[in-house]
């Protein structure tokens, strides 16, 4: 199916997939206010007076406290039965989820080997997170990026909030429509309002794809740094609550969701400088320009595509940047659920290597594509395992000696 399906689809089937979606009276559904572009919730990102970290940390802060405020009050319960009205089409879900998984196999075999050593419920829930987030990707990145308008984003986001409150447009949406269903995290003080999952990162992500319609420069990290958030950082704040934390874990929530935030940093300047020569030859430059600036280097030399000593020393900056991020995500990572530590473990550490191929081959991220082999691999998950099974503390205490 088609980018554009995707966003502009009809609602003609939307009824029946309602029968997908478990209704019991008491459904948690989640404050959307579509006439904002951010919400009330999302106003430390909005706030242009301060540095993106800064604003994004705050956020982070905000969602970490909510989940802490959901672990004190009450344990998700994921094995509990589902009360329905009898209406839910349970042979339509379950065929919702495994379409879902069937998309993660292909397209991101690594990580969807290591959601199998997840629990059945938190494997589809982080099948369909994925799915949604790809679809959402490949509006501006896939074969009909060209066709996707800001009318069509906004469709989308319609969409979002649409699915957010029970109304799916097809399976996709209805997997992920359940799986918001099944992990809230915020419940206010007076229980008035309820708000479902982690909904601003979803509407964030969409707000980076709206940076890639009309944004192929940044003037500076900090913009960069707020980029990366929409895009990759939003991704760990919808996967923590899925991925739980260890009930053994003496680290604060506030420190899980930083680190799961960097670890989408990480992930997405890795991506950066592995793609410069892909991305230029799409017009897209994602450095910082005040330091290719400072480094003697201009949009000119990245067009160009010669690797220089110039190139070589700005690259050794931005790989060390990266690989502080990768240090920032680690320190959370063994504070997840025993369940999940594996494939985040995983993709942390073949990521990592990345960066490792990139100055294997010269820094030339022009004309070479730096990636990981399968020998590399195949060493890599033992040893992303072998760190999963160390729970709270016992990797710090590892690491000390």
């Amino acid at each position: 199916m088609s980018a554009i399906l995707w966003v502009v689809s009809p609602k003609e089937n939307a009824q029946s997939l309602l029968s997908l979606i478990p209704r019991n009276g008491r459904r948690r559904r989640c404050k959307f206010n579509s006439r904002l572009s951010l919400s009330a919730y999302s106003n430390a990102v909005a706030n242009p007076s301060r540095s993106s970290e800064e604003r994004v940390y705050e956020l982070v802060l905000k969602q970490a406290a909510l989940v802490r405020e959901l672990r004190k009050e009450s344990a998700l319960d994921l094995g509990k039965t589902i009360e329905t009205d009898g209406t839910t089409d349970w042979n339509l879900l379950n065929k919702a989820y495994e379409r879902c998984g069937e998309v993660c196999a292909e397209y991101a075999k690594t990580f969807y080997l290591g959601t199998l050593l997840m629990t059945p419920e938190r494997r589809r829930a982080i099948w369909a997170i994925y799915v949604w987030c790809r679809r959402t990707d490949e509006l501006v990145d896939g074969p009909n990026a060209s066709h996707i308008t800001p009318k069509a984003m906004e469709r989308w986001e319609k969409r979002l909030t649409d699915l957010f409150e029970g109304r799916p447009y097809d399976m996709y949406d209805a997997a992920l429509s359940d799986t918001v269903s099944k992990f809230p995290v915020d419940v206010q003080a007076n229980s008035t309002s309820i708000t479902c999952f982690l909904g601003q990162p979803f509407k964030d992500m969409i707000e980076g794809m709206r940076l890639d319609l009309r944004k192929s420069r940044y003037d500076n990290f900090d913009e960069l740094y707020l980029y990366c958030y929409y895009v990759a950082g939003t991704v760990g704040l919808m996967s923590v609550p899925v991925m739980g934390i260890a009930p053994k874990s003496k680290v604060s929530t506030e420190r899980i969701y930083n680190a799961a935030l960097a670890l989408g940093i990480a992930n997405q300047l890795t991506n950066i400088l592995r793609d410069v020569g892909e991305d230029a030859r799409r017009g897209r430059i994602y450095l910082p320009q005040d330091e290719l600036a400072c480094s003697g280097l201009s949009d000119e030399d990245i067009f160009r595509g010669k690797v220089t000593d110039k190139w070589r020393s700005f690259m050794k900056g931005q790989i060390k940047r990266a690989r502080m991020f990768f240090d920032e995500a680690e320190k959370g990572v063994a504070e997840l659920s025993s369940a999940s530590r594996w494939p985040v473990w995983a993709s942390l550490l073949l990521y990592r290597q990345i960066l490792d191929a990139i100055e294997a081959n010269d820094y030339n991220n022009f004309t070479k594509r730096a990636y990981v082999g399968k020998a590399k691999k195949l060493v890599s998950l033992p040893a992303a395992y072998g760190r999963a099974l160390l729970g709270p503390s016992k990797l710090v205490e590892l690491v000390k000696r």
